[in-house]
């Protein structure tokens, strides 16, 4: 079994409702219990239906039973599949010691679509993720979804790279093992391609 760098180890997952956050976490748990870690994965905040706010905690210890919560300014693992959503939390939970994998595509609210509200500029939100947190990895995950067969595999896209992440408590092997029993037939060798690409492009340092 892989050692923790932290214990607990807090992770974030967080984007926005339909983009498969709540799964993503829900794998994450899965596997670390099957490592034998003992996981608490939080409630998901905001509004969860689709094009609303999603964030989960998931905290895990080789040692104790972690409560559900992660304190502000104490995560060490943020996993964001929205850049807005991502530097949110980051500005909320990341501290010195923080790394962040997420996808740097924006998906627009209603707001900024209808010419009310203005969506600040990407690269903007990509230089203050970086300058808060010890480490932030752009990994174009809907675009590798797309590429595996499934738009709604970024998630799993985003898992990959999660996994090659220095101070991940998983695998590679543990997390396409969980994949395995979670899915069947077309859209598990769908999702093992998206996983795949994930990891590739976190071994490139995608950007």
């Amino acid at each position: 079994m892989k050692e923790l760098r932290f214990d607990p180890l807090n992770i974030v997952v967080c984007g926005i409702g339909g983009q498969g956050n709540v799964l993503a976490a829900e794998v994450l748990g899965s596997a670390m219990c099957d490592r034998g870690f003992r996981v608490a994965v939080g409630e998901t905040y905001g509004a969860s239906q689709r094009g609303g706010s999603v964030m989960s905690h998931v905290r895990v210890s080789a040692k104790m039973d972690p409560s559900v919560l992660i304190p502000s300014g104490e995560a060490h693992i943020i996993i964001g599949f929205e850049p807005l959503e991502t530097l949110r939390m980051v500005r909320k939970y990341a501290g010195k010691d923080t790394t962040v994998v997420y996808d740097p595509r924006p998906v627009y609210p209603l707001g900024v679509l209808q010419g009310i509200q203005q969506y600040p500029a990407v690269e903007d939100i990509a230089a203050e993720i970086k300058g808060l947190t010890s480490m932030a990895l752009a990994v174009p995950a809907a675009g590798i979804a797309m590429e595996a067969g499934d738009s709604k595999a970024a998630n799993i896209a985003l898992l990959g790279a999660f996994s090659q992440l220095p101070g991940a408590p998983l695998s590679r092997e543990d997390l396409e093992k969980i994949l395995s029993q979670r899915f069947k037939g077309a859209v598990l060798e769908i999702n093992r391609r998206a996983f795949a690409m994930g990891c590739e492009a976190a071994g490139k340092g995608a950007e």
